[in-house]
């Protein structure tokens, strides 16, 4: 028996007896066991090919569940407020994307204009849509409710390329989409929060307009600049890049986590079903947007990805800004380790279904 085969035994022994605390009564006591169970199950996925890509989604399971037993050391740090460093944090993820990124990105608009367009516009339709449905029926308080507005009002980010790319999608066309929606998110968000969220909690559309710019637009044209002009000097930047942002990221979750640590224990399975069916919707009906539009299968595939992920950094950003990051910042805090594994089963599923054969279907039944 390897390595991580002896890991994922005791993750699981410790899984056990964590779930035995809490039946017995000792949930308290049962904090470092979950935690225990996460990291090791993190660990031992690394050695499976299958589950390799949710090793870093089971260490945010983790993360989480350490800031929902201990939130006092993720709250303030001897005085320092550890919600300071959202903002500078998603300022950096946003560089690193634009350091894979160029303008060349931006051509699709020209080569693939029919499937930009309706990729772009289908995201910011239906999302926003979705989440105003979802918020408007499922009985929260207004600002956990502005919350799952707010992540559907918001641009897709650059993991739903890696997703497109795994399921064998329109990887050029998910790259530009994603590229124009991002570019546009400064408009769109705000007078879609206002327009839909503005029935729940105040929304200053230039304000937010601002904090998008700031955090968004900047930031990645900085990193398209520096990718042009001297990526080729740094390119140990390449290497480092990813690993800060995805302990930026699980940064951003913890310490929304914490914050919100009482409003989630209160709604929070309630919170995490509505939030998963408003990214599997997003999928469905991407997918299907494509079918109306007559697409084929590689791109519809990619309509599904590109409506169905949203960009959770950015929306945790704006729920800072607006001093609301215990209730707004919930649902994107959520959305985003939800995403990531409805992304990956996806994209397992589909990257095993040849689009040969699709194609083949597709002819047999237009003759």
């Amino acid at each position: 028996m390897n390595i991580f085969k002896i890991l994922a035994v005791l993750a699981t022994l410790s899984l056990f007896g964590a779930l035995g605390l809490t039946i017995s009564g000792g949930i308290e006591q049962a904090g470092p066991l979950y935690i225990a169970a996460f990291l090791l199950l993190a660990i031992s996925f690394r050695g499976f090919k299958l589950l390799k890509g949710f090793s870093y989604t089971v260490v945010i399971f983790a993360a989480v569940t350490t800031a929902l037993y201990y939130p006092q050391y993720f709250i303030t740090v001897n005085g320092f407020k550890l919600s300071a460093l959202i903002t500078p944090l998603i300022q950096i993820i946003m560089f690193g994307m634009g350091t894979s990124m160029s303008v060349a990105d931006f051509a699709g608009v020209i080569k693939m204009p029919k499937g930009v367009f309706i990729g772009v516009f289908s995201h910011f339709l239906i999302m926003p849509l979705l989440g105003f449905t979802l918020a408007s029926i499922s009985g929260f308080p207004p600002e956990i409710s502005a919350g799952i507005i707010l992540i559907g009002c918001s641009p897709n980010g650059m993991a739903s390329n890696v997703i497109s790319y795994l399921a064998k999608a329109n990887l050029a066309l998910s790259i530009t989409i994603t590229a124009v929606s991002t570019m546009l998110a400064p408009f769109f968000t705000p007078l879609l929060m206002k327009l839909l969220g503005g029935a729940f909690i105040k929304i200053d559309v230039l304000t937010m307009m601002w904090d998008i710019f700031k955090m968004v637009i900047i930031p990645i044209g900085a990193g398209i600049l520096f990718n042009k002009y001297l990526l080729k000097r740094a390119r140990w930047l390449e290497v480092v890049m990813p690993i800060v942002s995805m302990v930026g990221i699980a940064l951003i979750i913890v310490v929304i986590t914490a914050a919100g640590r009482t409003s989630l224990l209160n709604i929070g399975f309630m919170l995490i079903l509505v939030v998963l069916v408003h990214n599997l919707l997003g999928y469905t009906l991407g997918y299907w947007a494509g079918r109306l539009f007559k697409m084929d299968e590689r791109d519809c595939r990619t309509m599904a990805i590109e409506v169905g992920m949203q960009n959770g950094g950015l929306a945790s950003g704006l729920a800072k800004e607006m001093g609301k990051m215990a209730t707004v910042g919930l649902a994107p805090a959520v959305f985003g380790p939800l995403m990531n594994i409805t992304g990956s089963l996806l994209a397992t599923y589909w990257h095993r279904k040849p689009l040969d054969k699709t194609y083949e279907d597709e002819e047999v039944r237009k003759h």
